[in-house]
C-alpha cells in the first residue's frame, strides 16, 4: 500500500464525525514526509490479541530511575518474533502501515516514542522517532499551512 492508499485507509476508518477524516487529510503531507525518511511502507508491531501494542520499558544504565516507554516495528514478522518475550501465545506480528503508526504517534499517551528496524535480521540499531517530535512535527507543520492560507496584512 503506497503512502496515499495508507492516507485514505486512515480516512475511510476514522470516525465520521465530522473532524476526523479532515483532519487526516489536512495533516496527510505532513505524515508523508515523515514516513518518507523511512525505509517501509509497513512495520510489523508485536500486538496483544486485542490489537494492544506491545510497550517495553527501558531503563537508562547510568541513571535507574530514568525510563522510556518504546514500541518497536520491525521490517519482517520474524524479525518481530525474535523480540524477548514474543513466544508469549498472546502476542501475534502484525503489518501496519507506516503513516497509521505515525498517526497513532500523534495520540499515544503512554509511549514516549518508536524504533523503527529497517534492516531484516539487525536489531542492533534503528530509527528512533519519539511521539512529542511527530505531534511537534504537525503542529508546525499546520502553524506553517494557517500562515499560507492567511490574506496578506497589507491588502487595500
Amino acid at each position: 500500500m503506497d503512502f496515499d492508499q495508507q492516507i485514505q485507509a486512515l480516512v475511510d476508518y476514522a470516525p465520521q464525525d465530522g473532524q476526523t477524516p479532515n483532519l487526516v487529510r489536512t495533516i496527510a503531507p505532513a505524515l508523508k514526509s515523515l514516513a518518507s525518511k523511512l525505509q517501509h511502507p509497513e512495520y510489523f508491531v508485536l500486538q496483544t490479541l486485542e490489537q494492544r501494542w506491545l510497550v517495553t520499558t527501558l531503563n537508562n544504565r547510568q541513571q535507574s530511575n530514568i525510563e522510556k516507554r518504546v514500541v518497536y516495528a520491525f521490517p519482517t514478522p520474524e524479525d518481530a518474533m525474535q523480540m524477548p518475550g514474543a513466544d508469549d501465545p498472546q502476542l501475534v506480528a502484525l503489518p501496519v502501515p507506516v503513516i497509521h503508526i505515525l498517526f497513532q504517534m500523534m495520540s499515544l499517551k503512554t509511549v514516549d516514542s518508536t524504533v523503527f528496524f529497517e534492516t531484516p535480521g539487525q536489531r542492533a540499531t534503528g530509527v528512533e522517532i519519539g511521539c512529542k517530535d511527530v505531534q511537534q512535527f504537525i503542529r508546525t507543520y499546520l502553524q506553517r499551512l494557517q500562515a499560507e492560507l492567511q490574506p496578506p496584512s497589507d491588502i487595500a
